[in-house]
């Protein structure tokens, strides 16, 4: 920009011609909630000025049409869409997000560091921001056993690396309460950045003491009385709304007049279907518009307000000096996007992406399965106490009940109680943590997935040893992803093989192959909207009440394996 500044401000002043001129445009003021009926000049890829011009090389007239910031995604990890960066920009690009807050600690938490500079060099071949975020977490919990390990020397590191603003979500919120020596140290090595949080449940005393550390936002709340309190305590409210977590009809009545400035819009985790279906950030401003939120004001919750908070300067607005990156819309209240601009080129039209990425993840993200033989009789779970542990699933949240429960055989179809393995899949441990799960309603067969957040071993829940021993290798033998079987025979299966996290297939195949494996979990009797994407949820030990990992079953509130 610097060597075009002063033609930028010739065009502003109207001495020059405009490369790009929008003309006829109702503009969407972020800044004083308003909308003006004015022309938007372009030079350079930058906004020179907004009002009464005329001429430019490029004249597209809107015909009345609303003219709004691209969308900013503050909070989203890339890879639960289960697509290559590429794919994955085409994919939210065609559904008006220019730039996106993304925090790599799943990609990192199977292959290290070479994740995070293989994002950061391939976006910059894209039309779409990426700002990431130093993952906190590598590993999440000394619970677990993940591919890789981040330190906070290596936090310092990052963070002195261009495209990366701050830290991570700190997930390991026990960590910070008790005051563990190597949260605290990547806390203190992050002193000045952006830091995200992760407090799912936390209140009172406890929720002071979380903040006191640094952190400035949460994305975990799932009741309208904790995120109130929360954003009473300081922190920016992420009102969520992805795949699997359902927030934003829960926490709208948290934005007023008083409180919108602290508030902003994320989807955390959204698969490849539902981008394509419903669409990524404008799903959830089409949503919260239909539940009767102003559509100015829910554009400013995922413009303006992401922006300000993670100081990207010059994006989120329409103004002089802010990147070009705009949306085009008909209709405020259906918020149909029609086209997309980045740096003041045409990118999307009608939800489709007029750009193509190039090149493909290296060779040493494609090779991440390292597992030990597997037998069905690995699997054996001891039955013998009075009552046992069981995960209680709750459709369409994240979080799950600590049940306990009298069981003396699995599978117990009368009372929906199947087995659940996790195993490990990074170091050929031959770690399998075992326990028992409520909620799939499978009636037979099995699904697996080495999509597990966070450390990403193999995940897997059946109604029988044989047909879990047979998901499981079948994860295995396609270098990672998701599988069905059932009579020991595979029924479905998506393969995931950069870092068995994600596919560098066109984001159609992927889906093709996303919803076979969907539909086959429904055929085995799985009736939840998205069982994948549970199931990848219950090998997370920092969300409450009782989740699984490679080293067993474990008292999230307790912190322990038990």
């Amino acid at each position: 920009m610097k060597d075009s500044l002063p033609q930028t401000i010739s065009v502003a002043r109207g001495l020059e011609p405009a490369d790009l001129l929008l003309k006829n445009a109702r503009v969407v003021n972020v800044f004083n909630g308003e909308i003006e009926k004015a022309a938007v000049a372009v030079c350079d890829g930058v906004i020179a000025g907004i009002g009464d011009y005329s001429r430019a090389r490029e004249v597209i007239d809107l015909g009345g049409r609303y003219l709004l910031p691209g969308l900013i995604d503050g909070h989203t990890h890339i890879e639960s869409s289960m697509l290559d960066v590429g794919q994955y920009a085409r994919a939210v690009v065609a559904r008006g997000t220019t730039g996106v807050v993304t925090d790599l600690h799943e990609l990192t938490n199977v292959i290290g560091l070479d994740g995070i500079k293989y994002i950061l060099k391939a976006a910059t071949k894209l039309p779409l921001d990426m700002y990431v975020m130093a993952p906190s977490c590598v590993p999440a919990t000394h619970l677990e056993t993940s591919g890789a390990a981040v330190d906070s020397r290596e936090i310092t590191r990052l963070l002195k690396r261009g495209g990366i603003i701050g830290l991570g979500e700190m997930m390991n919120f026990p960590g910070v309460l008790f005051g563990d020596a190597v949260v605290l140290d990547k806390l203190k090595a992050s002193e000045g950045k952006i830091i995200d949080g992760h407090a799912p449940g936390l209140s009172g005393r406890d929720l002071n003491a979380y903040i006191s550390a640094g952190i400035g936002s949460d994305h975990e709340s799932t009741r309208l009385a904790e995120a109130r309190e929360k954003l009473a305590r300081g922190l920016r409210i992420m009102i969520r709304e992805g795949s699997t977590e359902k927030n934003l009809a829960e926490l709208l009545p948290l934005v007023t007049e008083k409180t919108y400035k602290r508030c902003m819009f994320v989807v955390d985790d959204r698969s490849c279907s539902d981008l394509k279906r419903d669409g990524d950030l404008d799903a959830v401003v089409r949503k919260a518009i239909a539940l009767g939120l102003d559509p100015v004001r829910a554009i400013q919750l995922a413009t303006i307000n992401p922006a300000e908070y993670f100081g990207l300067r010059q994006a989120g607005a329409i103004a002089p000096g802010y990147a070009a990156n705009f949306v085009v819309a008909g209709d405020l209240k259906a918020f149909d996007i029609e086209r997309v601009y980045f740096r003041g080129k045409l990118v999307a039209r009608n939800g489709e992406a007029l750009f193509k990425p190039r090149g493909r993840a290296p060779s040493r993200l494609r090779r991440s399965m390292n597992v030990a033989p597997l037998a069905a009789t690995d699997l054996a779970l001891d039955l013998s106490p009075e009552t046992v542990p069981v995960i209680g699933v709750i459709p369409g949240q994240i979080v799950t009940r600590y049940l306990r429960e009298a069981v003396k055989s699995v599978p117990d179809f009368e009372r929906d109680i199947l087995k659940i393995v996790v195993v490990e899949r990074h170091r050929a441990s031959g770690n399998i943590g075992k326990g028992l799960v409520s909620g799939f309603g499978l009636s037979r067969g099995a699904l697996a997935s080495s999509v597990a957040h966070d450390s990403h071993n193999i995940v897997c829940v059946g109604a029988s040893d044989d047909d879990i021993c047979a998901a499981v290798q079948a994860v295995v033998g396609i270098g990672g992803g998701l599988a069905v079987a059932e009579g020991g025979r595979v029924l479905a299966s998506l393969p995931l093989p950069v870092a068995g996290l994600m596919s560098s297939e066109p984001l159609d195949k992927v889906i093709q192959g996303f919803e076979a494996v969907e539909a086959a979990a429904r055929d085995i009797g799985a009736r939840l909207t998205a069982p994948f994407a549970a199931l990848s949820f219950l090998a997370l030990p920092v969300i409450p009440e009782l989740k699984i990992t490679d080293k067993g079953m474990v008292d999230v509130a307790a912190f322990k394996l038990i």
